[in-house]
């Protein structure tokens, strides 16, 4: 969202992020980046969802051209339903509910609604549309628009950087960038590690993060699994240079796109990841850009890191494609042209 809003503002438009405040109970409005950023009071998150009075008032006051939603956020559907002002509305769709089973029986009238009353519907894959039973009933206002990054910020060399994590860290060496949550499958990754020879970079932070330690440790593997909580923007990209493979092992459909497998294609890096039925093997294309295996399944996930480690020419030619990939399909410039163009088509009907 930052991303595509700084892009739009400095296109000229007049963009404002209307979100809840992680800080607590006051809303404070402040511009950032060319961008009007609303951070509306937060009461409370319950289920993941923040729970904030302020935010649907304060979208009331709003006279858009488009309002852009970001699915699934209950609060937000509702709050343009019932008081939203846009002349048009576009939902982008990061994912079904999947875990919140008690709470989907309550949305689930409300996220069909919203489905029906958009005007377009941004879904980050092909294999997402085809997948989901939310949106196989509304296929007429879907459009596939991935999620981008900025390819050339992954992709600049940082040797110096690359060198010292590699002298601290021997290789070769894996690596996993994300959250640390169930459907992220890292518990699987672990359990294989016995069989990997090969050092596993964590990177992250979340609920699951003491469990897989302790894992990694009952399992003989702590000295060769390293958690390295969150690490800055500006180091990144040299984690994902200095790795041998970049790891994403993901157990669930909450995993519907994986925007980290693009941030390591994009620094040239070989991916591995495994068969949902989302977006995450639209953008690891098995054989080209790196591996996809079983979910979770140990052997599979040390069968297919092994079969990456034992081809030194297999990796590179992995790695070329990956990065070419990434430049071509998921670049922020070339994205950001994409929304825009959606925003003219759906307001070409009004004679704007």
């Amino acid at each position: 969202m930052r991303w595509l809003a700084r892009a739009q503002a400095a296109r000229g438009h007049d963009v404002t992020v209307l979100v809840t405040n992680p800080a607590g109970l006051r809303t404070e409005i402040s511009r950032e980046e060319g961008v009007r950023v609303i951070r509306a009071a937060r009461l409370a998150t319950v289920a993941s969802t923040p729970i904030s009075p302020a935010l649907p008032w304060r979208l009331r006051t709003e006279q858009p051209d488009i309002v852009h939603l970001h699915f699934p956020y209950p609060l937000g559907e509702m709050a343009n339903l019932l008081l939203g002002r846009g002349r048009r509305t576009i939902i982008t769709y990061h994912s079904d509910v999947v875990r919140q089973a008690a709470l989907l029986r309550l949305y689930n009238p409300l996220l069909r609604l919203a489905l029906r009353r958009a005007d377009r519907i941004l879904v980050s894959s092909p294999h997402y549309i085809r997948s989901s039973p939310y949106l196989q009933a509304v296929t007429d206002r879907c459009t596939v628009l991935p999620l981008g990054v900025d390819v050339n910020r992954f992709a600049r060399p940082q040797p110096d950087r690359v060198a010292r994590i590699r002298q601290r860290h021997p290789g070769p060496i894996l690596l996993f960038v994300g959250r640390l949550r169930y459907y992220k499958g890292l518990r699987y990754l672990i359990e294989a590690m016995p069989r990997i020879p090969a050092t596993l970079l964590i990177i992250g932070s979340g609920p699951e993060a003491v469990n897989l330690g302790e894992q990694a440790y009952h399992m003989g593997v702590s000295d060769r699994v390293h958690f390295l909580g969150d690490v800055g923007d500006e180091y990144l990209p040299a984690y994902y240079q200095a790795a041998d493979i970049f790891v994403l092992p993901s157990s669930h459909r909450s995993e519907a796109f994986g925007i980290v497998l693009v941030e390591a294609m994009a620094a040239g890096t070989p991916l591995i990841s495994t068969e949902l039925g989302t977006g995450t093997s639209w953008v690891n294309q098995h054989g080209v850009t790196g591996l996809v295996t079983r979910p979770r399944d140990p052997d599979a996930l040390a069968e297919a890191i092994h079969a990456l480690l034992a081809d030194d020419a297999l990796r590179e030619r992995m790695a070329h494609a990956a990065q070419t990939r990434a430049r071509d399909m998921f670049d922020l410039e070339v994205l950001v042209n994409k929304v825009l163009q959606v925003y003219d088509e759906v307001l070409e009907p009004t004679g704007r």
